[in-house]
């Protein structure tokens, strides 16, 4: 079964190479005392200049760390995610859909358990974070499928 939306195979490995490094970033501007700080001059559909003075489609200053963290990771975590195996087959393909399947029941879940029990800016917080996590609920899945089932082939093989 041939899918037409997956990458060739080498993008995984750029997409390891952005995501690795954007993760450890992102870990460390969260955690960490010191904050990075990138500030610029960037163009916004949409910014606030202050509480009551919001502004459209212009040239605004500000720190864009979050944002370059936040885009690479994204951009690592798709290119993971969407890059083909190399021997990419329909059970390949079966383990990767029920990883999606899998990676959207568990987020909703956690949504809705952040819904009922989570609120104030640590609800704002976890909003902020669930943005990415069904594509790293997805990946863990994924290749943890794809480690299980080189496990069983490997002990298959040994009988």
């Amino acid at each position: 079964m041939k899918s037409s939306i997956l990458l060739p195979s080498k993008f995984k490995k750029i997409g390891w190479f952005i995501l690795i490094p954007s993760m450890i970033a992102g870990l460390l501007q969260v955690s960490s005392e010191y904050e990075f700080v990138f500030t610029s001059k960037v163009f916004a559909f949409i910014y606030d200049e202050s509480l009551t003075d919001t502004r459209y489609f212009g040239i605004t200053e500000t720190d864009i760390t979050n944002t370059l963290i936040s885009v690479c990771f994204i951009v690592g975590a798709l290119l993971v995610a969407f890059s083909s195996e190399k021997s990419e087959d329909e059970y390949i393909a079966s383990l990767r859909l029920n990883s999606l399947q899998w990676a959207v029941l568990v987020n909703y879940l956690l949504l809705i358990v952040t819904f009922i029990f989570i609120y104030g800016v640590s609800f704002l917080n976890i909003m902020l974070y669930n943005m990415f996590t069904i594509l790293i609920i997805f990946i863990a899945r994924f290749h943890y499928l794809l480690y299980k089932t080189n496990q069983l082939t490997k002990d298959d093989e040994l009988s």
